[in-house]
């Protein structure tokens, strides 16, 4: 079987740039052509079975990639399953994501890592590139079987959420991370300074009666990391970054040529703790959203490059988990099948080029997770559609995610994925 895709603007950047078609046979790229040629190539003169794909003004990339993501399985089915994420992975344009380790048992073994790669390849939706703890149970206290999970699959190490408070601990992982060439994703966070927050800390905090969070919280643990990076020579990831002092002192220590990437997600370029109304616990996050200063650091570090990659951070909960008081309710919002639209803002409002966002969605971080996503004869057909001008109005009733924790329900976008293809197979066509 081939596919054909015609009439759509192929962007590969740093690669392709123009009007292509792309033939694909089974599950890989067969050739990419002139639009005048694609009638002509002898090598497709006797073949009936092609289905063509007609994607006339719209754009195809490089299968996105999402290397923060919360499956929840195995162990907390309830609020989403490997199934449903890669079906809202699927819908939201990624063809893969980096599922972290918070899973019940902690994906800190051989086992459990085998276990999601094993069910998302028997699922054939968009591909998992698991992530394993650095800790056993993600407790701070001993290293995980780290080499055995690389061994199994994982593509980095993190404790996601819960930060790793031991500096000593922290370099330890660092340096036999090196050794075994696998990146380190940092949750920043100094505990002692959230002391049960659950907002930003600052002018709405104290309207709303609730306890804050401040920007120290996050910046001193950049801050740390970024000297054990140095210090030990890792490859270092923040994930989330949401202030413009932890903003500067990544665009500082990249200056020094310091191994360090980061990411930030749409909700901190989007939102700010302004928008944090009537105690709706969609709008709680960690890190929380934060002030508009903030929200234009955010931008500014990712129009200059010192943030290098968007991340959804997809952090489904339940009913029972959000709809309850602000203060007990779980940090976390869903995001598969919000980030490119809200994303591509960026680019209609002339803050990133479409080259610049395609790099921070799809090749960046390819690029972190050792993933080859060009688009080129020979290489698996790992691709995104978009149609970057359709207009509508986010209702998270319709996305495929178990869980609705959505701040961003009735906001106006425009911008949709039209196709994702993994492997040369469609898992997503045009809203199916």
């Amino acid at each position: 079987m081939q596919t054909l895709i015609k009439g759509a603007h192929l962007l590969d950047p740093g690669n392709i740039d123009g009007k292509k078609g792309i033939f694909i046979k089974d599950h890989l790229i067969e050739a990419i052509v002139d639009p005048d040629d694609i009638e002509t190539k002898t090598y497709i003169e006797t073949r009936s079975d092609t289905k063509i794909i007609d994607a006339k003004g719209m754009i195809v990339v490089p299968g996105l990639i999402d290397i923060h993501v919360h499956l929840r399985e195995p162990g907390q089915e309830y609020k989403e399953t490997i199934k449903s994420g890669l079906l809202a992975s699927a819908r939201g344009g990624f063809t893969g994501v980096c599922s972290m380790p918070n899973t019940n048992p902690v994906n800190d073994n051989r086992q459990v890592t085998k276990f999601i790669i094993n069910r998302s390849k028997e699922l054939g939706l968009s591909k998992v590139y698991p992530t394993g703890a650095i800790t056993r149970g993600s407790l701070g206290n001993t290293l995980a079987e780290i080499y055995d999970m690389q061994k199994a699959g994982i593509v980095a190490v993190t404790d996601d959420g819960k930060p790793i408070e031991n500096a000593n601990m922290m370099r330890r992982a660092m340096e036999y991370c090196k050794g075994l060439n696998i990146p380190v994703f940092v949750h920043a966070e100094e505990l002692s300074l959230v002391d049960g927050g659950a907002m930003n800390e600052g002018s709405f905090s104290t309207f709303w009666g609730v306890k804050g969070i401040p920007n120290a919280a996050e910046s001193i643990m950049v801050a740390r990391d970024i000297a054990l990076c140095e210090l030990t020579g890792a490859s270092v990831h923040f994930c989330h970054v949401s202030t413009k002092e932890s903003v500067e002192a990544i665009r500082q220590a990249k200056k020094r040529k310091i191994n360090i990437t980061c990411e930030t997600a749409p909700h901190y370029f989007t939102l700010t703790d302004a928008d944090v109304k009537d105690y709706d616990t969609n709008f709680k996050m960690n890190p929380p959203l934060r002030s508009e200063e903030d929200r234009l650091a955010i931008i500014c570090g990712l129009s200059d490059g010192t943030i290098d990659l968007i991340a959804s951070d997809h952090a489904p909960h339940s009913v029972v988990e959000k709809d309850v008081e602000f203060d007990m309710a779980a940090f976390g919002i869903i995001g598969l099948e919000t980030s490119l639209p809200l994303s591509l803002k960026l680019f209609h409002d002339k803050f990133l080029t479409l080259e610049e966002l395609i790099n921070k969605m799809s090749k960046n971080p390819a690029k972190i997770i050792g993933i080859n996503n060009d688009i080129k004869p020979g290489n698996l057909a790992d691709l995104t559609i978009i149609d970057p001008d359709v207009a509508y109005e986010i209702n998270p009733e319709s996305f495929k995610s178990k869980s609705k924790n959505s701040p961003f329900s009735g906001m106006k976008v425009k911008g949709r994925v039209f196709l994702t293809m993994v492997n040369g197979k469609v898992v997503y066509l045009n809203g199916k």
